[in-house]
């Protein structure tokens, strides 16, 4: 009997000292939750209590060479429904199916679903924004935000780009510079009861949005607007397909102007050209549409050069010793590599002449004389350092690489070929980055918009910088190329380049879009000046033109043209 009740005894104690230390337990956690996690869980049911809306930031804005903004931003509304705040749904659906001139179906799903947050519709104007506002209708939120806003509608389309809804950059220079133009969103915190429904009393608190930085560019509108006449004009007067023109400065590489005709207006990026029947197009064909119209030919493009890319050819000779200006040819219409015979466009021949009245004349069997005598090795070596193997680094998305033979498979036609521009394939922008580095004195620049961002009070700039290659061919070879391609104009194909009362340089080319034999051909003319001392140079590109498809007829006029306007400009503008 005494030792059950010690055996009880010892159980209570026990019980009793697991209880306590339960006990010391428990009241320990408490004064940890209570005292040293207080903030925590203050914060916790804070945020159980608020209700956060985004706002978007200012985009910065792009500005061109002279500062006119060419894209900015335009004040829109975003229409919301809070589902715990809403005491007339009816009420709300009819207002905004007459305002947003949207169904009852889509409205009513919206307002009827249970979420925090219900976004109706962005990118309102905000006439309509404030008009929706003034009703005063319980759970609706009209936030103000920003779209952006295209000045000269569909100028420069496929170089600047447009944004999405969500005010991203998508294509071109938007999507490039994304990180400096898009600042950051700020917020709106309300705060609400156990239903979810605002405190009035709590007001609310915002944390404001910082806007992006101003974007600085090259581009023009000038000297944009008057480009793009002249492709359009081209474009309908020859029925061609497609025209591309490239201004830039060959000394930096800074691009003025480009244009790739047809364009699309930037203020409506997602409508299709007219002509295009829309009605039972597939997702997945439209948006295929939609690509190849917001595609930019001037850099996302191939093509067989032609004769423009005598350039390079001549300029390799040149510096590796395999011609000189003086050495005599002589062309009967047409030259023998291996088995092939490979003639000139004038077939009945040149007769003879010697390298610079060859280049004037844009003969085939010269060139192909001057690729062979370089070799294989050397002429890929050339190709190489002039940078064709590369792409050029331009400030833009979507820049193809050169489709060139592999050295190996590289034999005697196929060099031959590539000597006057055949075989292989490189994008318009290539090309001109080329030319403009052989004929500024020797040194590679790489071609590009950016110049600056700042932030609109101008206390933050940043300065971009771009590479430079110096002397892919010497100072005497790029001097020389000056001069003959001068004497091109002057006297030799590219007459109808030629400018009353200044100095330009330049080449022609027409070449066959493959296959070879379909008919369709492109016209160009690559030009610049003053011809001593080079501060533009213009590449025009002509996508099947109708009727007389001669790069000297078709594609030289254009660029004589732009010079006859542009350079007056240029020289009161002092742009060096």
């Amino acid at each position: 009997m005494v030792k059950n009740k010690t055996y009880i005894r010892k159980k209570i104690v026990t019980v009793f000292f697991v209880c306590f230390v339960i006990f010391l337990i428990l009241m320990g956690r408490l004064v940890y939750l209570m005292v040293f996690q207080s903030g925590y869980y203050m914060e916790q049911a804070k945020e159980l209590h608020e209700r956060e809306r985004s706002i978007k930031a200012a985009r910065g804005r792009i500005l061109d060479a002279n500062g006119t903004v060419i894209a900015d931003n335009k004040t829109v509304c975003t229409i919301s429904v809070i589902h715990n705040q809403v005491k007339e749904p009816d009420r709300i659906v009819e207002v905004l199916c007459k305002e947003l001139e949207l169904s009852e179906e889509y409205v009513r799903k919206r307002v009827e679903k249970y979420s925090s947050i219900e976004r109706i519709k962005s990118n309102v104007d905000k006439e309509k924004g404030d008009a929706i506002r003034a009703y005063n209708l319980d759970g609706v939120k009209v936030d103000e935000d920003y779209k952006r806003y295209y000045p000269y509608g569909e100028l420069a389309s496929k170089a600047l780009g447009f944004t999405g809804g969500d005010n991203q950059g998508i294509i071109g220079l938007e999507v490039k510079y994304e990180e400096y133009l898009k600042g950051q969103e700020g917020t709106i915190l309300t705060v609400t009861d156990a239903r979810g429904v605002e405190i009035s009393e709590a007001g609310e608190e915002r944390v404001e949005p910082v806007a992006g930085n101003d974007l600085y560019v090259s581009l023009d509108i000038n000297i944009q607007s008057y480009a793009t006449q002249l492709a359009k004009q081209v474009m309908e007067t020859k029925q061609a397909e497609r025209v591309s023109i490239i201004v830039m400065n060959p000394q930096n590489g800074e691009i003025m102007a480009m244009v790739d005709v047809p364009e699309f207006d930037l203020n409506n990026p997602y409508e299709l050209p007219e002509g295009i029947d829309t009605e039972g197009l597939s997702q997945d064909k439209k948006q295929e549409l939609l690509n190849q119209m917001w595609r930019n030919g001037c850099i996302s493009d191939t093509y067989e050069p032609g004769s423009t890319f005598k350039i390079i050819t001549a300029a390799a000779g040149l510096e590796g010793g395999a011609v000189t200006v003086e050495d005599r040819f002589s062309c009967p219409g047409y030259i023998m590599v291996e088995d092939r015979r490979i003639r000139c466009h004038k077939t009945t021949g040149h007769g003879s002449q010697n390298f610079m009245e060859a280049t004037m004349n844009s003969c085939n069997p010269v060139f192909i004389t001057v690729g062979l005598r370089l070799g294989v090795e050397n002429y890929y070596h050339y190709f190489k350092q002039f940078g064709l193997m590369e792409k050029t680094g331009v400030d833009l998305p979507g820049e193809a690489g050169t489709i060139m033979h592999k050295m190996e498979d590289m034999k005697a036609v196929e060099l031959a070929t590539v000597s006057f521009g055949q075989s292989f394939q490189i994008s318009p922008l290539q090309l001109a980055t080329t030319a403009a580095s052989i004929v500024n004195g020797g040194n590679r620049v790489t071609p590009h918009f950016g110049i600056a961002s700042a932030d609109r009070s101008q206390t933050k700039i940043e300065k971009f910088s771009y590479s430079v290659k110096e002397q892919i061919v010497s100072e005497e070879t790029s001097e020389t190329m000056r001069m003959i391609l001068e004497q091109v104009v002057e006297n030799g194909t590219g007459k109808n380049g030629y400018v009353e009362g200044a100095r330009v340089g330049g080449k022609t080319a027409t070449s066959q879009t493959l296959p070879r034999g379909s008919g369709r051909y492109i016209a160009s003319f690559v030009g610049f000046a003053p011809a001593d001392d080079p501060q533009v140079l213009a590449l025009a590109v002509i996508h099947n033109p109708q009727g007389v498809y001669y790069g000297g007829q078709v594609a030289a006029p254009v660029v004589r043209q732009l010079f006859e306007n542009i350079l007056p400009y240029l020289e009161k503008m002092d742009y060096n």
